[in-house]
């Protein structure tokens, strides 16, 4: 999956964030290219970058950051499931 159709992180603060948004769908997790550091593969979007900006520099309360905290708490889960399942 190395083309512009997908974009790459191994942060986990980076993954969660997009996961937990829902605006750019997960399509793998790479745990072979690096084995000690996983790499999280989205479908990329037209407003990623605008979405990492906010994440990155958004001031407090800036709406395009905030996410509820039931939904963070179940991406937290549901991302680390498939991070430590043994197939995505």
């Amino acid at each position: 999956m190395q083309d512009e159709r997908y974009f790459r992180t191994s942060s986990w603060n980076t993954a969660l964030f997009l996961f937990v948004k829902g605006e750019m769908e997960l399509a793998d997790i790479d745990k072979i290219s690096n084995p000690k550091r996983s790499t999280f593969v989205f479908l990329d979007r037209p407003n990623r970058e605008e979405l990492l900006h906010a994440f990155e520099y958004g001031k407090e309360g800036d709406p395009t950051v905030m996410v509820d905290a039931r939904k963070m708490i179940l991406a937290t889960r549901q991302l680390k499931e498939k991070l430590y399942a043994d197939r995505f």
